[in-house]
C-alpha cells in the first residue's frame, strides 16, 4: 500500500516538473490534469521498471524515472491533441 502512495506522491511532483520541462501550445491546462498525467507517468515508469526487474514488487519509481514517464505520457497527450483524437479540456 505504501508503494502506491509513493507512486502517487512522486507522480504529482513529476507531473509538475514535466509540465515545466515541456512547454507547448497544447499542454494540458490545469493543475488536476497535469498531476493526473504525472501520476500516470509514474505508474508507467513503475510498471516498466518492475517488468525489467529494476524495482521490486513493492517499490515505486523514483523522481527521475517518474519524470521521464510523465514526459512520455505528456508527449502522447500532445500527439493525441494535435491529431484531434481527444480534446484538451483546458481549451474550451
Amino acid at each position: 500500500m505504501s508503494g502506491i502512495l509513493w507512486v502517487i506522491l512522486v507522480g504529482l511532483v513529476a507531473g509538475i516538473i514535466a509540465r515545466i520541462l515541456s512547454p507547448g501550445p497544447n499542454n494540458p491546462s490545469g493543475f488536476i490534469l497535469t498531476t493526473v498525467l504525472g501520476i500516470a507517468g509514474a505508474f508507467l515508469a513503475t510498471l516498466i521498471g518492475q517488468s525489467f526487474g529494476h524495482y521490486g514488487p513493492d517499490q515505486g519509481a523514483g523522481f527521475i524515472t517518474a519524470t521521464i514517464g510523465a514526459l512520455v505520457v505528456l508527449f502522447i497527450w500532445n500527439r493525441l491533441v494535435a491529431r484531434r483524437m481527444i480534446s484538451d479540456p483546458g481549451n474550451r
